[in-house]
């Protein structure tokens, strides 16, 4: 009796250690598998110089614009553009960069803080940056400094090949370059997790030699194929956008801080019948199931919490300010980009109403047909009652 109880309470005692062990082991794989950062940073470039690569600063400024709209500051965000699209002397509209047809949305906007321009975008900053390798008397503002809770969100856009992007039409970063560099910031505790992408001719070349961990790259084209064009401006001259990116800003639009959207939804975007080129994807170095990662993971910010007992009365909104002119008439003060219409509903409007005027020589071509049915009628002895 006493060998059945003792047999009996063992068994208890191991199946008691049994289920703890089974609970610690998925509480620890859980903590492991979640994302877990504590903050956001974005590592925005834009690679390409002169006016007709137009779109490249639209592509860049169109992925800052949502970052900034989803809630990571300009202090956590390094914006590198190769050349002053906005202050080009062939800009029709000086100050502004357009990404869509009828000149509706603004990207540049009022409150961009570009960190690196003109030649000062170079491989070697860029790497500086990725790396931390920086002189100490750089500013905190051109500075990435992530750590190891840090979601790091990586978009690069310009002209490139099989295995390297260009840089200022000049000097270029392989992808072995640039795998290095990421296995620098891992092994320097930089990041937490990184989000890679690209939007450039045979892209996914750039991620095909990744090895360091936590690391998801997407690219706009496989190798072999051009990443194309898209939304030519005869005002402007130029291509506008490049599909990749604007079919992604189009999925951005639709997500919000809250927002349950995951990198499964973001995989599918710009599919090849849209596209034209094939986008690809890597994920095998990610520790995550790519279906559980939102997209606020790398688009958005970590929001601080703050819980309090304490009653708050919110006061009523402010009412925008209303400025009077010296004539009397009452002008409402302009918002800025981010208040603007949304993304969403421009691309999916119908282009503007334009004022008719007639086509060239219309006007000369009306006169022939006159002055030919007076000759037909009345002969050219009744000229002279014209003039």
């Amino acid at each position: 009796m006493s060998n059945d109880f003792l047999q009996m309470h063992l068994k208890a005692v191991m199946s008691c250690l049994v289920i703890f062990l089974y609970k610690v082991h998925t509480t620890k794989a859980g903590q492991f598998f979640s994302s877990g950062h504590t903050n956001n940073w974005a590592v925005l470039v834009c690679t390409s110089r002169f006016w007709f690569n137009y779109r490249h600063v639209a592509n860049t400024l169109s992925v800052y614009r949502s970052v900034k709209r989803l809630g990571i500051p300009d202090s956590h965000i390094v914006l590198m553009l190769a050349d002053d699209m906005a202050c080009n002397y062939r800009n029709p509209r000086p100050a502004t960069v357009f990404s869509h047809k009828n000149m509706e949305l603004n990207v540049y906007g009022d409150d961009v803080e570009v960190d690196y321009r003109g030649y000062e975008v170079t491989v070697e900053n860029f790497l500086r940056v990725l790396t931390g390798r920086l002189p100490p008397s750089t500013p905190r503002s051109k500075r990435l400094l992530s750590d190891d809770r840090s979601n790091i969100l990586i978009y690069l856009t310009g002209h490139g090949g099989n295995g390297f992007l260009k840089f200022q039409d000049s000097e270029e970063i392989s992808n072995m370059e640039l795998a290095d560099a990421f296995e620098q910031m891992w092994q320097k505790r930089r990041y937490n997790e990184l989000l890679f992408i690209i939007d450039t001719c045979q892209g996914a070349s750039m991620y095909e030699r990744f090895y360091s961990p936590n690391l998801m790259a997407l690219a706009s084209s496989q190798v072999g194929e051009d990443s194309l064009s898209h939304q030519p401006d005869l005002a402007i001259g130029v291509h506008l956008m490049d599909k990749y990116t604007f079919y992604l800003l189009e999925f951005l639009e639709e997500v919000h801080p809250a927002s349950q959207a995951n990198m499964n939804d973001l995989f599918k975007v710009c599919p090849q019948s849209q596209c034209v080129s094939t986008p690809g994807h890597r994920t095998d170095l990610f520790q995550r199931d790519p279906g559980s990662v939102l997209i606020t993971d790398f688009f958005g910010s970590v929001r601080k919490v703050e819980i309090t007992k304490d009653t708050i009365n919110l006061t009523s909104p402010v009412e925008p300010p209303i400025q009077r002119s010296g004539s009397g008439d009452i002008q409402i003060e302009s918002l800025t980009y981010v208040d603007q219409l949304p993304v969403a509903e421009i691309i999916h409007q119908k282009p503007k109403q334009k004022d008719w005027h007639p086509p060239d020589g219309f006007i000369l071509g009306l006169w022939t047909l006159i002055l030919l049915v007076f000759f037909q009628t009345y002969g050219i002895k009744h000229l002279k009652h014209i003039f």
